[in-house]
């Protein structure tokens, strides 16, 4: 008995969009352009920082646990700016997509800007949609494994350049390009610009559409942050159904030339309607009003719309103005929490000091009993040297003037911090033995910091442990 249960499983249709010319697609050329030049050109940007310091502009020194942006440095311990920059992209991506749907999808996804150029080079090498759709349905032969094995060399070399850039982020630029040009790279960056390398070459050459629809969870999420006052691609069918022939009485304005599905990287027909593989890149509307103008009719039979303007067009009534749409509670909303974090991450940013100091106090034993009667106490303090200089920082203690402190190592109450850098030293707290804060349990006490060039100063709060024992 054989099993003729259908089979679940389909094979993929390739998608092979046609060229297109039109305001949305000069605009993804632009954005693509400043993405990529962004990307690559980024890691080779100089920023003099000292000459203690890296002056590479965006570096991710993980070697010496740093973030550096220009003029900002992020410590490990200020995690909470990449947490706050992670917070206002999730949020921005909330607003735009209840603005204007998946704008972020459409023009600045990094998916959509490699597969655009991918398929930008597949049209230089193998023609344009028609020749590329004969070329995949034809026979291998020489021409083909001709081309399409130049299709591949370039493609592998865009995502070689890909991977590469993205090392240059984690290392000295130029110091890395000689090391790979003399192959003494690291491994661990010879790896990771193959599996870049691979993965470029096959998300944007093959998975493409593949990747939006089935591997990003976007789409899926998306519906939750749209409404009927979102504007998105759509098709005004109250308009151009019943679709027909040029001078056909009683059909609307779609001539069902088949344009706006020709052009779509996605493969669909926005004529059905709100669809979850609609990346919203507009490439339709291009093309729809590229045959509307030729065929004398208004412009507009695909375009931004909200459902919520259906009624009234439908009505003949005039849509709501773009901002009508764009400005409403959601949208203020996000804009208005999206600000405020922005806001204190600034005001954090400007704030936070050029040196801080951590304190903890040694335990075993809490304190000892010195030969003339004086208590002392141990604590392990960290300084932090955040300028690109060594700097001379003072230690001082209060809480009693009886008190008096000593940095192990030195007879002076000051020491230097490297450059950049975090010093772990220990102190001595030392109270006579006559004195009040020696004979009570506990005395609440303050280590302070100052930069003895810049005058600046940093405390932390702690406790003096006496004699317990009369």
């Amino acid at each position: 008995m054989t099993d003729s249960s259908p089979s679940l499983y389909a094979a993929r249709e390739p998608v092979f969009p046609r060229r297109v010319k039109g305001r949305f697609r000069n605009l993804k050329w632009v954005i693509m352009a400043l993405t990529l030049g962004v990307y690559y050109l980024t890691p080779w940007i100089r920023w003099d920082r000292g000459p203690n310091l890296p002056d590479q502009a965006v570096l991710v020194d993980l070697a010496n646990r740093r973030f550096y942006f220009f003029w900002i440095e992020i410590w490990p311990h200020e995690f909470y700016f990449v947490a706050g920059l992670l917070i206002m992209a999730g949020l921005g991506l909330f607003l735009f997509t209840s603005a204007l749907g998946r704008v972020w999808c459409g023009y600045t996804c990094p998916q959509t800007v490699w597969t655009d150029l991918f398929i930008l080079v597949e049209r230089w090498i193998e023609g344009d949609r028609n020749a590329r759709v004969k070329l995949h349905r034809s026979p291998w032969s020489l021409r083909k494994a001709r081309l399409r094995v130049t299709k591949w060399v370039v493609w592998a070399l865009i995502g070689l350049a890909t991977g590469g850039a993205w090392v240059f982020y984690f290392a000295d630029a130029p110091t890395l390009a000689a090391q790979f040009a003399t192959l003494s790279a690291p491994p661990v960056a010879w790896i990771t610009v193959a599996v870049l390398t691979a993965t470029t070459f096959v998300l944007g050459g093959f998975m493409r559409e593949q990747v939006c629809i089935y591997m990003c969870p976007w789409p899926r999420i998306q519906g939750a942050m749209m409404d009927n006052d979102t504007l998105t691609v759509a098709y005004r069918d109250w308009r151009g159904e019943p679709r027909g022939k040029l001078h056909k009485e009683g059909v609307g304005d779609c001539v069902d030339c088949m344009a706006c599905v020709n052009v779509c990287p996605m493969g669909i027909d926005i004529r059905d309607g709100q669809q979850m593989e609609c990346i919203t890149c507009a490439l339709c509307i291009d093309a729809c009003d590229d045959v509307m103008a030729k065929l004398g009719r208004p412009r507009g039979l695909i375009d931004y719309l909200a459902l919520s303007d259906e009624a009234r067009e439908r009505a003949g009534e005039p849509p709501k103005r773009p901002w009508q749409h764009i400005f409403r509670p959601r949208t203020i909303l996000y804009t208005a929490l999206w600000s405020a974090i922005g806001l204190a991450m600034l005001y954090t940013l400007f704030i936070r000091p050029e040196i801080e100091m951590t304190v903890a106090p040694v335990r075993n034993p809490t304190y000892v009993v010195m030969s003339d009667g004086a208590v002392q106490n141990a604590f392990e303090l960290r300084l932090r040297n955040k300028n690109g200089e060594p700097r001379m920082f003072g230690v001082h203690v209060s809480g009693d003037l009886a008190l008096r402190l000593r940095i192990e190592g030195t007879p002076y109450s000051a020491i230097e911090v490297p450059a950049d850098d975090t010093l772990k030293l220990r102190v001595y707290v030392t109270a006579p033995g006559g004195s009040a804060v020696a004979r009570t349990a506990t005395t609440d006490i303050r280590f302070w910091v100052e930069d003895n060039q810049s005058g600046e100063r940093a405390y932390k709060n702690s406790i003096f442990n006496g004699r317990t024992d009369g």
